[in-house]
Parts: C-alpha cells; structure tokens; sequence
C-alpha cells in the first residue's frame, strides 16, 4: 500500500475544475484513510452544492487509482468552513478590506485595488466599443475572446453592457458564479471566464442604474472576480459614449480600444464619435473592425447589402488599421443565439476565419512590444 504522503502527492496535480489550482495546494484534501487496498478520501468542496462535484471525484479516483496497491477508492465530500473560504479567498484574490485610495469624482473609498491598471499586469485589456447598437459588437467580442482562446491564450471577457448583457447566452453558459466568501469565480465556456449582469439579473429584467451605481457594479466585475491573470480581458462595453464608458476608462488606463462599425457611412460617422471619446480620456484606439460587411450568395457572387467602405474610411480617418470584415453570415447569428459562437464551433469557415485573423493580428502585430519596435525602427 502506498504511504499517506504518497497519496496526496499522485492528488497534487489533480486541478479544482474552476480555480485550476491543486487540490492539495487549495487545501481540499482533508482526509486519507487505508484499509488493506482500499483508500477513502475526504474532499472539502468551496462550495456544498459545486457544479463541478462529479468532475472532481472523477479525477480523484483516477490519480488514487493509478498508484500501486490501490484496489478501489471512495471520494467523500464535505465543505470548507467559512474561516477556510476567507483564508482562501485572500490567498487567491487579495483582502477585499484593503483600500486603494479615494475616488475624488464619487467621493467614496474604493475597495481593493484593480489588478490590470497596474503597470506590471501581463493582461491585455481590450475595450470593444461602438457608437451604435446594432453593429454586432457584443458577438465580435464573444468570437474574438474565442478566436484568442483557440491561440492557447487564457482569456476573460466582462460583459459590460449592463441594460443589454448578452455574453452568457451567446458563449452557452447557464452556471452561475461561484461564490467564495465574496469572490466571484466565473463560470467558463468555450476557453473564455466571464462576468454578467446577465448572472444577477434575469432576461426580463431591466436594470434601472444611476451612473454611480454602475461604477460600483463595475469596479467589483474587475475587483471581486478572480480572473487569475489572464492574457487578455475582453470587455464588451454598451454602444455609445455614456457612463459605463467613462467609468472603464478611469479604472483601465492602459486599455486598448478597438471601434466595431459595419459598412454604412451613417454607422462610420457614429462609430468616429467613440473613437474620438477614446481619445478624449487619453485612451488608444488600436484598430477598427467591420462586421456585417458582406454576404455571398449560392450564386458565389459577394453582395455589399449594408453598403462599403465605411470600415475602412473609419480606420483612414483615425490613423488605424482595418483589422477584418467579418462576413453576413446566417451562421453568425445563429451561432449567437444557440450559444454556438462560430470561432468555436467552425472556427474554419468563411467568419472563423475571419476572426482567426483579427485575433492573430491583435495578439502578434499588434503586441506593445511589437509597436514599441515598429516605433524604434521608424527613428
């Protein structure tokens, strides 16, 4: 039979499905008892009625089994304590008592710090915004958190549309967030963590916010959820100018702005106006994106239904690149209703591989590093 201490070393690499920690190292693992080849586990859970519950007494009995001497294992479950859940909670995400300042323009303390405005974050923040509903914006950017997903990056998308949160249906995520003693873990889908207003408010609902009251909202979507770092945080900000714009722009100064337009001239002209707002709070509009920009008939011939060229004179106006078209698919939408975006589920046809661009060009051409150097070989 193999030691106690052998056991718990097979259990380390066994992961919590949602915190993608060890099992041991959370601190899960509170019991091991032997009895000729027969090994009984207790598992503390973070949460009494986890989701993932199945999932995680699988791979216990598969990393037990694997050992020498092992016949048979039985997983038993119980539940951290609340001193375990704050003492976990801190070791993951921070104190949440701990402030970082006043904000002078609220005239309230802030809670804990935001970890991506600090300048030694790794994570790239991408705000995707347009000057009108309607363009598509909230599923360019569900595609593209998928599309860089599928690059092997770790990826987290904020629905930040709070009176029109669309994220969770269109990537199919019905779980909610778990909760350890105030912090939120994300449920994931398709690669891509998400937070939602859609979680705490149901579809019929409207949500009727102040502009203060959207600030907090926001600041605890980046506070009080452990994103663990991602490479990138994809927010799905509203169409238009308004408050939550503003208030991402105060707590993200380092974002990277990408503006979503379709063909139409008309839209072209709206959508300048969020460029110019970018620029108006000293953030970089990094490239522009046209959704909706054609449709290809059975007949093979490519019809410009919203018109053309509005993308592009956008990008020209405002110093840009035109990152992509994604195409008037069928396919698109439905994937957006179903919760089967097409990065995902067709990430090889004609609008996935449109976003496989976009995304290729945003994560390599478009790197700081990768501008910082384009910038020294210009002198």
């Amino acid at each position: 039979m193999p030691t106690e201490a052998e056991i718990i070393d097979a259990l380390r690499p066994v992961e919590d499905p949602e915190l993608h920690r060890s099992i041991v190292d959370l601190g899960m693992v509170k019991e091991i008892a032997q009895a000729g080849g027969n090994v009984r586990i207790m598992i503390a859970l973070t949460t009494p009625g986890c989701p993932l519950k199945n999932e995680i007494n699988t791979r216990v009995r598969t990393a037990a089994l694997a050992l020498d001497g092992v016949d048979a294992v039985q997983v038993d479950f119980t539940s951290m304590t609340p001193e375990e859940l704050a003492a976990l909670r801190q070791s993951l995400n921070g104190n949440p008592a701990a402030t970082a300042g006043t904000h002078e323009a609220h005239g309230h303390a802030e809670g804990r710090a935001i970890p991506f405005a600090d300048p030694s974050s790794r994570t790239r923040v991408l705000l995707i915004a347009s000057g009108k509903g309607g363009v598509g914006k909230s599923s360019v950017s569900t595609n593209l958190a998928i599309s860089l997903a599928n690059r092997g990056k770790s990826v987290a998308i904020v629905d930040a549309d709070v009176w029109g949160f669309s994220i969770p249906r269109m990537l199919g995520i019905e779980q909610q967030p778990t909760v350890i003693d105030s912090m939120l873990v994300p449920p994931e889908s398709y690669g891509v963590r998400c937070i939602s207003m859609g979680f705490f408010a149901g579809e019929d609902q409207a949500v009727i916010w102040r502009g203060p009251m959207l600030h907090k909202a926001l600041e605890q979507f980046l506070t009080d959820v452990f994103w663990d770092d991602p490479d990138y945080l994809v927010i799905d900000l509203p169409p238009g100018t308004g408050d939550v714009s503003l208030s991402m722009s105060q707590f993200l100064p380092r974002a990277e702005v990408y503006v979503v337009t379709t063909p139409q001239l008309a839209a072209q002209r709206v959508a300048q106006r969020a460029a110019a707002m970018a620029d108006k709070v000293n953030l970089k509009v990094a490239g522009v994106i046209e959704n909706m920009s054609y449709f290809t008939g059975d007949d093979g011939q490519r019809y410009d239904i919203f018109g053309s060229g509005g993308g592009q004179e956008l990008a020209d106006k405002i110093n840009v690149p035109l990152l992509g078209q994604v195409p008037l698919l069928t396919d698109v939408r439905e994937g957006s209703d179903s919760g089967k975006p097409v990065a995902a589920i067709d990430p090889d046809g004609e609008a996935g591989r449109v976003f496989a661009a976009i995304a290729a060009t945003i994560d390599v051409d478009l790197a700081p590093t990768r501008r910082y150097n384009k910038g020294l070989n210009l002198l």
